[in-house]
């Protein structure tokens, strides 16, 4: 069953989410496909190194995570598993226990976390939900 999160004086609250790539153009691109599918989701996003090279920036997941975070929680995606040594630092450091990194299919896990985020699934929900996409098989 999906639990809705309650109502918040501005409206529904939503769990933000923050995808990670080690390319800034396939974060950009899978946020823009996000935004056609869910266009009230809270996505930032961190992709490349500062000088454009390819790579995962602390500064710029720690950046993308500060932007949405929020009472409700946030969902951290990554590309691939190199992102997961970066985002752990951050979230060391952040200490919040609200932010949670979840291992799931890249594209289809960000569909499906903005899908339900935008409809103000509670974050542990999504989790739940986007853990289901490990075994996911697409023939």
């Amino acid at each position: 069953m999906t639990r809705i999160i309650k109502q918040h004086a501005g409206g529904y609250a939503m769990v933000g989410i923050v995808l990670v790539s080690h390319s800034r153009a396939l974060v950009e691109a899978l946020r823009d496909y996000t935004r056609v599918i869910a266009p009230r989701a809270a996505v930032a996003m961190a992709g490349g190194m500062p000088n454009g090279e390819f790579g995962t920036s602390y500064g710029s997941v720690y950046r993308a995570v500060s932007e949405v975070n929020n009472p409700d929680g946030v969902i951290v995606l990554i590309d691939m598993g190199a992102a997961a040594m970066v985002v752990k630092m951050v979230l060391s450091d952040l200490d919040d226990p609200r932010v949670r990194m979840v291992d799931c299919p890249f594209v289809e896990g960000a569909v499906e976390a903005t899908v339900q985020a935008q409809a103000g699934v509670e974050r542990d929900t999504i989790i739940e939900s986007l853990k289901s996409l490990t075994n996911l098989r697409k023939f």
